[in-house]
C-alpha cells in the first residue's frame, strides 16, 4: 500500500488530502516463505496551517517514523524525519497549489553480529551506525473540475549521499545512492456514491527501476448513518508493481477512519521458492476538519485530493 505512506512516495505530498490534520500506520511482513520475514512498521502525521495572507497559501508540517527489520543478522533501520512543506496557490477559484517540501532527519541502522557468517567479527567495528538523510519534493495539485482532482509530483531522496559503514578502517564503505520518485494521482467522483482513484509511481536509484500503478474503485453507502457527516463506505481495486508483484487491495472507510488490507502476491522470479507468497499489509489513516473549515465549510481553498 505505497499510496497510504504519501511522504515516502515525495515529501511534496505533505498536506495533499481532504481536511486539515491526517495520522497514518503502516504494518507489513513479506517474505516468511522463503526466509525470516521482513518486518515494516510506518507512522507518519501531517498538520494544515493556513497563512494570513490573500493568496490562499497553506503550510504542512509533517513527521515520518519508520522501523524495518529484515533476515537473520536482525538488521533494523529506524528512522524519524520530520517534514515542512509550503503549498503555493496558483489560482483565486479552484485548488490549485504548487507544493514544494524538503524532509530530513536521522537514521539509526543496528544489527546482530553474532549470526554474521561470511566475515569474522572481528572485522566489525560497531553494531549500530546513526547517520543523517535529507529528501526533497515538488508537486502541482489541482482539478479539472469539483468531481476530479489530481496531482503529479517529483521527488529525490538521499540527496546528501549518507555513507553507512560498520567496519574498521572505514572499509566497505556503503553509500545510499539517490533516489529519484515520479508520482502521480487521479480521484473522480462517479456517482452521489462511487469514485475512482488511481495512482502511478516510478523510482530509479543506482542504475535499479521500478513502476508501480493501481486503482481503487469505491461505493459510498451510509453516508448520515448516524449525524450528517458520518460515512459507511469500501473501496477495492488492485496495484501492480512490473515484474515483482500483484497486490488486491481492500479499505474501509467509517467516519474519519479508513483502514486497509491487502497482500502482495509474488509473481518474480523467486515464486519457484515462494509459491506466490509474498507478504499481507495492513494500515489505518485518521483524518480530521478543524475549526476554522468547519465555520466556512468547503469554500475554504486547500491543497486536497
Amino acid at each position: 500500500q505505497y499510496y497510504e505512506t504519501p511522504l515516502l512516495r515525495n515529501p511534496a505530498l505533505a498536506g495533499i488530502f481532504n481536511g486539515d490534520l491526517r495520522v497514518k500506520a503502516n504494518y507489513k511482513s513479506q517474505w516468511g516463505s522463503v526466509a525470516v520475514p521482513f518486518k515494516t512498521i510506518a507512522l507518519s502525521g501531517e498538520y494544515k496551517m493556513p497563512l494570513n495572507n490573500a493568496a490562499g497559501d497553506w503550510v504542512t508540517l509533517g513527521l515520518q517514523a519508520t522501523n524495518d527489520q529484515s533476515g537473520e543478522i536482525k538488521l533494523r533501520k529506524t528512522s524519524l524525519l520530520p517534514v515542512l512543506s509550503y503549498h503555493k496557490s496558483l489560482s483565486g477559484v479552484s485548488n490549485t497549489y504548487l507544493s514544494v517540501a524538503v524532509m530530513g532527519g536521522a537514521v539509526n541502522t543496528t544489527f546482530d553480529p553474532t549470526n554474521i557468517k561470511s566475515i569474522t567479527p572481528e572485522t566489525i567495528a560497531t553494531s549500530g551506525y546513526t547517520y543523517y538523510d535529507v529528501g526533497a519534493g515538488v508537486t502541482y495539485s489541482s482539478e479539472l473540475n469539483e468531481d476530479v482532482k489530481y496531482f503529479l509530483g517529483a521527488a529525490m531522496y538521499h540527496i546528501n549521499n549518507p555513507t553507512i559503514n560498520f567496519y574498521q578502517n572505514n572499509g566497505n564503505l556503503s553509500i545510499l545512492g539517490r533516489k529519484m520518485v515520479i508520482n502521480g494521482g487521479i480521484s473522480a467522483q462517479t456517482s452521489d456514491n462511487n469514485k475512482i482513484q488511481a495512482h502511478v509511481d516510478y523510482l530509479k536509484q543506482d542504475g535499479n527501476e521500478q513502476f508501480l500503478a493501481g486503482m481503487l474503485y469505491g461505493v459510498e453507502f451510509g453516508r448520515g448513518y448516524r449525524e450528517e457527516n458520518s460515512i459507511l463506505g469500501v473501496n477495492f481495486g488492485a496495484f501492480f508493481r512490473w515484474g515483482d508483484a500483484l497486490i488486491p487491495v481492500v479499505n474501509f472507510d467509517i467516519d474519519r477512519w479508513n483502514f486497509g488490507l491487502s497482500y502482495d502476491i509474488n509473481i518474480s522470479k523467486l515464486n519457484t521458492y515462494s509459491q506466490y507468497r509474498g507478504g499481507f499489509e495492513l494500515s489505518a489513516t485518521y483524518r480530521a476538519n478543524l475549526n476554522r473549515r468547519t465555520a466556512a465549510g468547503s469554500g475554504v481553498r486547500c491543497p486536497g485530493f
